[in-house]
């Protein structure tokens, strides 16, 4: 047992005050967990440097190591993710995922639970350290009939409250898990939307896969093997996102009928029977194993909405990317001025894309209006370009395979 005192101990203890007089949406006893984890966490993590003269690692795992300062360095310099000290210390007390993570939804709706926090706002899932503690906080959601499923994640961002350490499941996994992981976590650091999971979530899946095959790119070359896997990775998201998303839509169109609540449940079982199998046939287009476990534990709407959490508008991020002349730093900075101006970042850029991304002197353009023409009650909608500033984040300032959960 590590004994070393904490480094910084009236951050931690600060924060946790704060939390737990300001957290209405969730009890003392599960502030106090994830403080106590998020401390062990912190305080047993070492420098790397320190951590690359252990026997304990092996060649490869040092390598990969190695690798992190790289990634960083990439992210902030050729990406414009935010410059932190985050990843410059290594969690070595157990090669587990960190975090298991419980997320529900209602049985007859695609819709997630959510939880409130300070800062973050609405969270969809809650985050444990402890294996029994996300079982009991699963069980009792399925006594409220919902949905539920329990999860494990490779990697989490504290946001910048904290140093966040690289853990040991990330250096003894692949290489582009790891370049990918640490990319989407350093994402979440340089741009997060409180409230907004979905477009959180998306857009770190973006930067991670793109971001990772560039990285390894420019580091390895075109053809290295890690190279070739980041390329097929970015390929299986496409179509694993092709897939996905019409599926949503047969059960919100199931879930939006005139049905009881009964035939609802029976509708959604047959909908997943025809998903599965079709998807037998989707499964053999995958360059790679990140999706073809996809379902084969069985599927409900809070396993559905976590994976569409991530994976579900890749599409409109892949497309906003391409606008943007495929730099991740002007995307960045797109959806940065789009959190400015509303809430519904999403549905902000599907109109800038319907609009045909109009654009003057550097300007993002968008706007609809509608005018009144020829007879009172007839409207014609035309198209207008609005010019609005756009903000570049400062050129200096995470899936891997974001673990699929089973119900």
């Amino acid at each position: 047992m590590n004994t070393k005192a904490f480094k910084n101990p009236g951050i931690l203890i600060a924060a946790t005050m704060i939390l737990m007089l300001f957290c209405s949406g969730c009890g003392i006893a599960y502030i106090c967990h994830v403080a106590a984890g998020q401390f062990r966490l912190v305080n047993d993590s070492i420098p790397v440097e320190d951590a690359l003269k252990k026997d304990s690692l092996g060649y490869e795992q040092k390598e990969r190591l190695r690798l992190v300062a790289g990634i960083k360095e990439f992210g902030e310099k050729e990406l414009g993710l935010k410059k932190t000290e985050n990843y410059k210390t290594v969690y070595l007390e157990s090669n587990k995922r960190p975090i298991y993570v419980v997320s529900a939804s209602p049985k007859d709706r695609l819709a997630r639970i959510t939880w409130w926090f300070p800062v973050v706002g609405d969270m969809p899932y809650l985050g444990f350290f402890d294996l029994e503690k996300a079982k009991a906080e699963k069980e009792n959601l399925i006594k409220k009939d919902l949905d539920v499923i329990l999860g494990m994640a490779e990697a989490y961002s504290t946001l910048g409250w904290f140093k966040d350490p690289v853990t040991l499941n990330l250096v003894e996994g692949s290489t582009v898990d790891l370049v990918e992981t640490i990319l989407h976590e350093m994402t979440h650091t340089t741009l997060y939307v409180k409230g907004q999971g979905e477009f959180n979530e998306g857009l770190a899946v973006l930067v991670g896969k793109v971001g990772a095959f560039l990285f390894l790119d420019q580091t390895l070359g075109s053809s290295h093997p890690f190279t070739v896997e980041a390329k097929k990775s970015i390929e299986d998201e496409r179509i694993f996102c092709s897939s996905l998303r019409p599926l949503l839509n047969r059960l919100e169109h199931l879930y939006d009928s005139q049905i009881s609540y009964q035939e609802k449940l029976a509708g959604r079982e047959k909908i997943f029977a025809a998903f599965l199998e079709d998807y037998m046939d989707v499964k053999a287009r995958f360059k790679t194993n990140r999706f073809k476990r996809f379902g084969s534990k069985g599927m409900n709407n809070a396993y559905l909405m976590s994976v569409g959490l991530y994976h579900r508008n890749f599409h409109l991020f892949e497309a906003v990317l391409k606008k943007k002349g495929k730099s991740i730093r002007d995307t960045l900075a797109f959806f940065k001025g789009l959190s400015e101006e509303g809430d519904d970042i999403l549905g902000s850029a599907r109109k800038w894309l319907n609009a045909g991304n109009c654009s003057r002197d550097g300007r993002v353009l968008r706007s609809f209006l509608r005018f009144r023409v020829s007879r009172p009650g007839h409207f014609k909608e035309l198209r207008v370009c609005d010019a609005y500033p756009l903000p570049v984040l400062p050129a200096s300032k995470e899936a891997g395979s974001q673990g699929v959960p089973h119900p």
